[in-house]
């Protein structure tokens, strides 16, 4: 019976597609892969139409760029958060290297483009930002390892109090009653996440001893000094990178790539000299029950800092500066939020009114200097305006 359905099918499709409704050849007689090819062409356009939609939409991008920070941090603070972690160096060589590996592949398969070739004199003019960018990236994990991730973002709002006033020394810049009053918000906001952590730390547990509150107290400070070392450093990278990126005419791709590039010596250097690298403090380090998941750590953070950078120079491209700024104070609420989250931070009156201060300010900064951006406009220039380097990072990654 099947058979001789399938019979007649076979018999009468063909009587049915030679001719049309004016007896003409029908199109699948005349071009038997028409038709095929008329729905893949549809199917493609489909395809690179919601495809277009997706890259050029503004939500997903902020979306984007929001989890892409996020997880860093998270990433970070769980790598270099083990009770015996001392490779601090080893870890950031590795970030760096998978970093360098996966633009390379990028770029074999045609995905980065406009990476320019290996220049020598170009790595010899870079090289004092990459140790710059040592200093930052290392006192950065440090910070961070002795710190939580809500104070650790709320004391990194201090850094753009001094890159504000390294602009007005080096390049003239000025720094308005607006931008001066978040500053003192930012002040504000760590001053209270320091005195919330500190109380935490002798008075935050009924059964802690004298001993334990001297430990928490030293582990606090310790965290306090490398997160003062981090500001300084992070705003030396920054002011010198804006002095020197304009002579070398770099995008974002070499600037990510020179920076990795020429750290990876730099830091193996001082891991194999600093660190310790004996068999045991090699097991303490890397524990048999969270080895894989350091491990996994590890790759994701190089790659993280790929998206980062792509997820910044996306939401730039489909938004705009403004909105890449005010996005990144808005960020800081649920970077804060997730070490709450993740880590198990101490959540008190203190902590969460030093967050919501500090959450406050970035704000209030971000909105004093779209003000005083509009306010320039308005302005006849009578000299070449001085960017912000912030707004000058912006602009190269737009483009880029």
């Amino acid at each position: 019976m099947d058979d001789k359905k399938s019979e007649d099918y076979a018999i009468k499709m063909p009587e049915i597609e030679m001719r049309n409704f004016n007896g003409r050849a029908s199109p699948t007689q005349q071009e038997p892969f028409l038709g095929g090819a008329r729905k893949s062409t549809r199917s493609s356009a489909h395809h690179h139409l919601g495809l277009s939609n997706i890259t050029n939409s503004p939500p997903i991008s902020i979306l984007a760029y929001c989890l892409a920070s996020i997880s860093m941090t998270i990433t970070n603070k769980y790598c270099v958060s083990g009770a015996n972690w001392n490779l601090n160096f080893f870890y950031l060589a590795i970030q760096s290297l998978v970093c360098i590996v996966a633009i390379m592949l990028c770029k074999q398969a045609g995905l980065i483009t406009n990476l320019a070739p290996f220049d020598s004199k170009k790595a010899k003019t870079w090289f004092p930002i990459s140790l710059l960018l040592v200093g930052m990236i290392y006192t950065s994990t440090k910070a961070l390892q002795f710190l939580s991730v809500p104070v650790y973002t709320i004391f990194k709002n201090l850094t753009t109090i001094v890159i504000a006033y390294g602009e007005v020394l080096w390049f003239g810049g000025s720094v308005t009653a607006s931008a001066l009053f978040s500053f003192g918000l930012m002040v504000l906001s760590s001053v209270v996440a320091a005195w919330a952590d500190i109380q935490h730390a002798l008075y935050g547990q009924a059964e802690i001893k004298g001993s334990d509150a001297a430990l928490a107290l030293s582990t606090l400070n310790a965290g306090y000094a490398w997160m003062g070392m981090n500001v300084f450093c992070t705003a030396a990278y920054v002011l010198s990178m804006r002095k020197v990126i304009k002579k070398m005419n770099f995008k974002d791709w070499d600037t990510m790539f020179y920076n990795n590039l020429l750290t990876i010596p730099v830091l193996l250097l001082c891991s194999f000299i600093f660190e310790n690298w004996t068999h045991d403090n090699i097991a303490l380090n890397f524990p048999i029950e969270s080895r894989n998941n350091l491990i996994i750590g590890f790759i994701y953070s190089g790659l993280a800092t790929i998206f980062i950078s792509y997820c910044s120079a996306w939401c730039i491209r489909v938004t705009s500066s403004t909105t890449y700024s005010m996005v990144g104070a808005l960020n800081k609420l649920p970077i804060a939020v997730s070490g709450l989250v993740f880590f198990a931070a101490p959540v008190t009156f203190g902590s969460v009114s030093a967050i919501i201060i500090g959450f406050i300010s970035g704000i209030v900064y971000t909105w004093a200097k779209v003000r005083q951006t509009q306010m320039n406009k308005m302005q006849l220039p009578t000299s070449q305006p001085v960017m912000s380097a912030s707004s000058q990072s912006s602009r190269d990654a737009s483009s880029a």
